[in-house]
């Protein structure tokens, strides 16, 4: 039963290694905070991501040992981790007299395990979904989060991260992708208008886009096919903006569509340069609009960044636009993050750089990193 992995996994671990008490915490939506299992949502009380032994576990990636004051127990906590997408923590209570290195490779493979058999589970049960909110999302909010591959992804020739504010009442912006053997694809989306009507409008958007990539059709084509769909349904009244990228695995070679306002800058030797790309029309703003690509390289050691107009038009107290310099400061800043943490870690900064002033747009920032394909032999 797809409910019943957290007690599975405790059963086998208090047999197996002697676990006196197990616990699974999956991080909130906004990832500032990390929610307990529990059949009674909201029951035990939430720890933060930035402030805690388990954040400490969720932020390297890395096992963290917690010893008891009294000497007699050793908690350990694991990061529960799916192809790059950091899902929670799984904290494992050992007697003192059963603790041993050792067995935390063990347990860490079980963890493994237990972030793909929740993802299939997540199908046909709540369970997990309700534990990674920490407040009640908005209707619009709760579509854009169904429609998120993910919230990172790695394989051995790149690894992104994208994240979205605010969290529990976003509506417009989306990000989507897609690996095979040859090309990564990665499209991001800023939808115009508010509320469930953005909503709807990103979700005919992203499905028209997978519709044509499954299809076998060409980039500039996908972006073809959805525009075409958002003009039959709203005959010019609404519009998408759109940024379609394309990844050439083997060689690096990026095939790049920029319909509208999500924007690129290249970290490449500690250098930040924003890329301009060839713009075109929204998609649907007219009927039959033709597009075309263009292709630009990327080395082994570059960080893309990827950010929609919430982010790079924000302006701070002076009435600077966040986009003009401080994003390259952030940019620079985070270097030395993974990708999965910058964009969030981007997002706080953009916060404080507004200030006072409330966020009154949608936010999104998706990170990339390219290794390039590796040399066998």
């Amino acid at each position: 039963m797809p409910s019943a992995l957290l007690e599975i996994v405790t059963v086998t671990l208090g047999e197996q290694y002697g676990a006196a008490r197990v616990e699974l915490r999956l991080a909130d939506y906004g990832m500032r905070s990390l929610q307990a299992v529990e059949t009674v949502p909201f029951t035990t009380k939430p720890v933060m991501i930035h402030d805690s032994p388990q954040g400490r576990a969720f932020g390297s990636q890395e096992a963290q040992v917690s010893a008891d004051p009294d000497g007699h127990a050793v908690t350990v906590h694991f990061p529960v981790t799916v192809r790059g997408d950091r899902m929670g923590i799984l904290s494992v209570t050992f007697p003192e007299d059963r603790y041993d290195r050792a067995l935390i490779p063990e347990v860490q493979h079980i963890c493994e395990v237990l972030g793909h058999e929740i993802l299939v589970a997540e199908r046909d049960t709540d369970l997990y979904v309700l534990a990674r909110r920490a407040a009640r999302l908005t209707l619009a909010a709760e579509m854009q989060w169904q429609l998120l591959p993910g919230r990172a992804c790695s394989r051995p020739e790149f690894a992104l991260g994208g994240h979205l504010e605010p969290a529990y009442s976003i509506f417009g912006d989306n990000f989507d992708w897609s690996a095979d053997e040859d090309y990564l694809t990665l499209t991001v989306t800023n939808g115009m208008g508010e509320g469930i009507e953005a909503a709807l409008l990103t979700n005919l958007v992203v499905n028209a886009m997978r519709n044509a990539r499954r299809a076998g059709l060409s980039l500039a084509d996908q972006a073809c096919l959805a525009d075409q769909a958002v003009y039959a349904q709203y005959r010019g009244a609404a519009h998408v903006s759109v940024l379609l990228l394309r990844f050439d695995l083997a060689t690096g070679e990026v095939e790049a569509v920029d319909a509208g306002s999500p924007r690129l800058w290249r970290l490449r030797d500690k250098k930040v340069d924003a890329m301009y790309l060839e713009a075109q029309f929204p998609l649907g703003m007219f009927e039959d609009t033709e597009y075309t690509s263009q292709h630009f390289p990327v080395l082994p050691g570059d960080r893309l960044l990827i950010g929609s107009d919430g982010v790079y038009d924000t302006l701070s107290s002076a009435s600077e636009r966040y986009g003009e310099r401080a994003l390259a400061r952030s940019l620079t800043a985070t270097s030395l993050l993974p990708p999965p943490q910058v964009p969030g870690a981007i997002l706080r900064e953009l916060s404080t750089y507004r200030g006072e002033t409330p966020l009154d747009d949608d936010a999104l920032v998706v990170c990339l990193d390219w290794y390039g394909r590796p040399e066998i032999g």
